[in-house]
């Protein structure tokens, strides 16, 4: 069980790492030709927060639960991963994607996954 949740807590941290350092770097433009559609219509604040956040939320995945230094942020980190997914479903539904609304459901997934698993483990 644990490999199957440090595979999963890399996977997510990758995941929303990528997103968090393009949200932070690229334009709205350059965003959505790489197929962050969801971004369309934010101000580049509200964007780049976002990115800023995806990226310590992706530490988040990690780094507390190796270190043994405050392990609640894990479990909580992955809930917010998962809250943030089940509200980005709905705008790629919106918008016909079906493959974003796909990824978007195996990123729930693994984030409730590892937000209950390592949240028992506490």
């Amino acid at each position: 069980m644990n490999t199957m949740l440090w595979t999963s807590q890399l996977l997510l941290a990758a995941a929303f790492l990528y997103s968090g350092i393009n949200k932070t770097l690229l334009s709205e433009q350059q965003l959505i030709a790489r197929g962050q559609t969801g971004v369309a219509g934010y101000s580049a604040g509200a964007i780049r927060f976002i990115g800023v956040s995806e990226i310590l939320g992706s530490i988040g995945l990690i780094l507390p639960w190796w270190t043994g230094i405050m392990p609640l942020l894990t479990p909580v980190a992955a809930a917010c991963f998962a809250v943030i997914m089940l509200m980005a479903a709905p705008i790629h539904m919106r918008l016909k994607e079906k493959r974003n609304v796909a990824t978007n459901l195996v990123l729930l997934g693994l984030s409730l996954f590892v937000a209950l698993e390592r949240g028992l483990q506490l």
